[in-house]
């Protein structure tokens, strides 16, 4: 018999497919595994509703549990309570940042309604002189900054709550 621990080791392995050095834990998207009758039960929720990457983390999901024995599982995928950045771990911050992603800041931006975007500091130089470039990244969960200090060009995952 696996234990729970054992399990979430495995999930620890799963990678997200856009930002690959951040686990779906690190990330916050694993957010529950229950043992049943029926076997294990896994919850996530994706980043954001139309999440492309969600269809790909089930697949490793389920390829991880099933290569290493565990074959009675369910993933469940839910929209409810809505993934924040406040999910993302402390660990899974620190891997954004030494990837070259800031991590989000603790203020949501809300610079569209106010005109003050947030202060993000460079994941290279840690420099707080920095302007965003565009709303969108890479992904619509991140923003495109650049640094007027080193002109490193980074994204930026946008605080959501």
């Amino acid at each position: 018999m696996v234990t729970k621990e054992e399990i979430l080791n495995l999930l620890d392995a799963v990678k997200d497919p856009e930002i690959p050095v951040l686990s779906i834990r690190d990330l916050g998207i694993l957010r529950a595994v229950a043992s049943t009758e029926e076997g294990w039960v896994i919850d996530i929720t994706p980043t954001y509703s139309g999440c492309p990457a969600m269809i790909t983390i089930e697949e490793e999901i389920a390829k991880m549990l099933e290569s290493n024995g565990v074959s009675e599982f369910t993933i469940n995928s839910s929209l409810s309570p809505a993934w924040t950045t406040d999910w993302i771990t402390e660990e899974g911050k620190r891997k954004l940042e030494a990837y070259g992603i800031a991590p989000p800041v603790e203020e949501v931006d809300k610079s569209v309604l106010f005109s003050k975007p947030p202060v993000v500091p460079c994941p290279k130089c840690k420099e707080t002189n920095t302007k965003m470039i565009s709303q969108f990244g890479s992904t619509a969960c991140k923003a495109h900054y650049q640094c007027q200090v080193c002109l490193e060009p980074f994204d930026y995952f946008k605080c959501l709550r």
